[in-house]
């Protein structure tokens, strides 16, 4: 049986998910009756993928179209999960990557092929959204070949077949349409014939003796962990002898207990695995990303899977307020190293050290939603923890301090440039370049400007453009550093007395800035309650009281109502804490507070200091 091995790629929401979703259903992978049949973004399974609508893990599903198994593995989109992409992208032999036909290569675009080329993978460009009112998929194509130009590694990179598709409906074409029709005449026909024809077949090294790199790993409750990657070279039958080899040491000898391929969403048991197909073995207790799985008489390990490095540090600890314990079950040093350390086997692109003190863990990641997504992940499992401000991370470079730096890409409303603008001006932000989109009514901005000035920007820019701000990023690389701009934050209300949060207080108090909790909320002192007007910290008492006399009701002389509170995301709050400040996550509660949260040591540190 011929085998052909892809990988979906594209920058997050131009419809990759979709087009698989299309593929699976149009191969008749589930029965007619299946809920599948009725179910989109059938990929992205876990409850946070379908939360934020994008793909944070990569996963291979398998069709059969003519005879062909066609594995495809679908990958993230978005930069900071770019572990992702670098541990599966050996699996492919070519690549799928999907431009939207309005707003074009992004980005993240930029990032996902330059990855695929540098492993040497056949491109096939597909069109997708071509029905959109604002499509112009002429342009789009030139703009492609502009990318292809800037990153290809040889001539042969340039070589590309382009499909034009509307992967909602499940349809691509092999030219782009005079006049497209939802309910006209259109299937993945063509797409399912262009990787027959230009993706080269995997099945092609049976002979020899066994041999694959594992890029990813599972866990099943009856056989314990699973291996997954592509079988390079050779066969392997059941209750064959494997070896598993770290850069040419021998770790140990097992019994491949189970073989499973691919088919749709589910694993299929085996007898025999081949050269060129996705597979899992069960049989080998302790396993690593980047070793070698291999015939027990002839151990070589294959080259290691190459991540790059991180950008970005947090540093996580038990949580140390006074609310300590009340909301999630797992809290302690040790469950939060050994969640850490588990975590640490499958992604990547985190690195994980012990902090200066023995109870914290400074994690790096390669961005704050990369982190971000870990936090809330681990918050959903019953944790809780205290994370203190993303800082990025240095390198020296021929002696010399470098930083990271970032292009940053902003599409907003025409309306809102001017407060784009201003803000990447006080962040010491480089201006590149700004074209006008959808007829006129929408600014592409782009900036260069260091990851460390970049810090809490998302927030910022979706307050100042009502939300409607669309940000993407892309590493540059390291670059000289530069002096560090002051603040440009406000500063936080901060609560003086413990207690429940009253109308009263919360009236005063908001007269000040923009509060973060309602009337009936549990305070602590110490706790930043919300963001002030000034560019200072203000301390206020949201748990006041108006008193009541025998002439007056508690009501009486109250004629300013609370505004409702702004509730801040796990991302936001990430964005908005200081150098003075930590964010209590647990699994009910986003917290922020001050690391020092009495009235009178943080009026004694200040002298000091």
């Amino acid at each position: 049986m011929q085998i052909r091995n892809v990988a979906i790629i594209a920058h997050v929401d131009h419809g990759k998910t979709t087009l698989v979703d299309a593929m699976l259903k149009q191969t008749h992978t589930f029965r007619d009756n299946q809920k599948e049949m009725d179910e989109s973004l059938i990929m992205d399974s876990s409850t946070l993928e379908k939360e934020k609508g994008i793909t944070i893990l990569s996963k291979n599903t398998a069709v059969f179209y003519k005879g062909t198994k066609i594995n495809i593995i679908d990958t993230p989109g978005h930069a900071d999960f770019g572990g992702e992409v670098e541990r599966v992208i050996n699996m492919a032999s070519a690549a799928i990557l999907l431009v939207d036909a309005s707003e074009g290569p992004l980005p993240q675009t930029r990032f996902v092929l330059k990855k695929a080329l540098e492993t040497g993978l056949k491109t096939i460009l597909v069109i997708n959204k071509i029905d959109k009112r604002d499509a112009r998929p002429t342009e789009i194509i030139r703009e492609v070949e502009s990318l292809f130009l800037d990153l290809a590694a040889n001539e042969r990179s340039l070589e590309f077949v382009t499909l034009f598709a509307v992967g909602r409906d499940g349809k691509v074409f092999n030219s782009l349409p005079d006049h497209y029709e939802k309910d006209g005449a259109g299937s993945l026909v063509p797409l399912f014939e262009t990787i027959l024809r230009e993706v080269p077949d995997a099945a092609t090294e049976e002979e020899g003796p066994f041999q694959m790199l594992i890029s990813t790993m599972d866990f099943d409750n009856h056989v314990g962990r699973l291996c997954i990657g592509k079988v390079r070279r050779g066969l392997l039958g059941r209750n064959g002898q494997i070896a598993l080899v770290d850069e040419g040491k021998v770790l140990g000898i097992f019994k491949a207990q189970k073989l499973y391929t691919f088919e749709g969403l589910k694993k299929k048991e085996v007898d025999m695995v081949t050269a060129g197909d996705i597979v899992a073995i069960a049989g080998i207790p302790e396993l690593t990303i980047g070793q070698t799985v291999t015939d027990a008489a002839h151990p070589s390990s294959l080259p290691k899977i190459q991540i790059e490095e991180p950008t970005i540090k947090i540093t996580i600890s038990p949580n140390t307020s006074p609310f300590a314990g009340r909301e999630g079950d797992l809290g302690s040093s040790r469950q939060i190293k050994e969640r850490l350390l588990k975590e640490k086997e499958t992604n990547l692109g985190l690195a994980i050290d012990q902090g200066g003190e023995g109870a914290s863990f400074v994690v790096s990641g390669r961005g704050e939603l990369h982190l971000a997504i870990l936090i809330e992940t681990m918050r959903r499992e019953g944790f809780e923890l205290e994370v203190l401000k993303p800082q990025v991370i240095y390198k020296t470079i021929d002696g010399v301090v470098h930083e990271p730096y970032e292009e940053v890409t902003i599409h907003v409303d025409k309306a809102f440039v001017g407060p784009v603008t201003e803000e990447f001006g006080k962040r010491k932000g480089e201006f590149i370049d700004m074209v006008t989109e959808k007829e006129g009514s929408v600014a592409k901005i782009v900036y260069r400007i260091s990851s460390k000035n970049l810090l809490g920007i998302r927030s910022v820019l979706l307050t100042k453009t009502s939300g409607t701000a669309v940000i993407n990023t892309y590493f540059l690389g390291y670059f000289p550093k530069e002096t560090k701009i002051a603040s440009i934050r406000n500063g936080s209300l901060v609560a003086v007395k413990p207690g429940m949060a009253m109308s009263y207080g919360l009236v005063n108090a908001q007269q000040r800035g923009t509060l973060f909790v309602g009337p009936k909320t549990e305070i602590y002192e110490g706790m930043v309650v919300g963001v002030a007007k000034e560019n200072f910290d203000i301390e206020v008492n949201v748990c006041k009281e108006k008193k009541l006399t025998n002439n007056r009701s508690v009501g009486e002389g109250v004629s300013i109502s609370v505004t409702p509170p702004t509730i801040l995301s796990l991302e936001q709050a990430l964005d908005f804490i200081g150098d003075d400040e930590a964010l209590e996550v647990t699994p009910r509660s986003i917290r922020i507070r001050k690391k020092i949260l009495s009235q009178v040591q943080r009026r004694v540190a200040r002298r000091i200091n």
